[in-house]
Parts: structure tokens; sequence; C-alpha cells
């Protein structure tokens, strides 16, 4: 594997891993809606405290799905669709190669079938 696949399949398990976590999508959800956000504003809308707000924007901030930006004494979140656009081209073409191999398996049977031996 080339160090940049190796690096692609990096950034794709860090958006994996940050999205399994149902508060952060919620985050992202959010921030999608509003454009963006401070973690309190955003700490107002879900059942956790601003400090773990503050945490999964972290994580979200590592895989590359949001950002923060200084604005005077606060820092405001936006998504940052890059990194969902490339796990999504990944699994947009892992779901590929599944459905060559599945046609692969099927004119195989279909042979299989129409073979009088």
């Amino acid at each position: 594997m080339t160090d940049e696949r190796r690096d692609a399949a990096g950034a794709v398990d860090s958006v994996l891993v940050a999205l399994a976590d149902p508060t952060r999508r919620q985050l992202l959800d959010l921030l999608a809606a509003q454009g963006e956000a401070t973690a309190t504003t955003l700490a107002e809308r879900l059942p956790v405290s601003r400090q773990a707000v503050v945490k999964h924007l972290t994580v979200l901030d590592a895989a590359g799905l949001v950002t923060g930006s200084r604005v005077g004494r606060e820092v405001r979140y936006a998504v940052r669709p890059a990194a969902l656009d490339a796990t999504a081209q990944w699994m947009a073409a892992l779901a590929a190669d599944w459905d060559r191999r599945l046609a692969a398996i099927k004119r195989i049977a279909e042979a299989a079938e129409q073979d009088p031996h």
C-alpha cells in the first residue's frame, strides 16, 4: 500500500470512528443546519454538558469534519465537507466493487443453470 493510500485509509478510519458516536452525528446535523455555532450554543440543544460538546468537537475536528475559528472570545465551529466527501467516495467504490463481485457470481450461477451437464 502506498503512503498516499495509507493516509487516505487513515482519514476514512478517523471519519468513521468520529461518526460512530450518535452525539457527534447530532453535532454535525446541528452545524449543517445552522452553518456555524459555538460549543455553548450547541450544548443548549443537546442533553450533554458544554465540556462534553467541546470533547466531541475535538474528535470531529481531528477527523477533519469540522473546523473551529476564533471570533473574539468565542470559537465558532462549522462543517468541513471534504472529509465526508472522501469517505463517501470510498464507500461508493467499495459498493461498486461488491456489485461487480455479485454480478460475477450471478453470471456463473446462471451459466451453471443453463449447462445441461
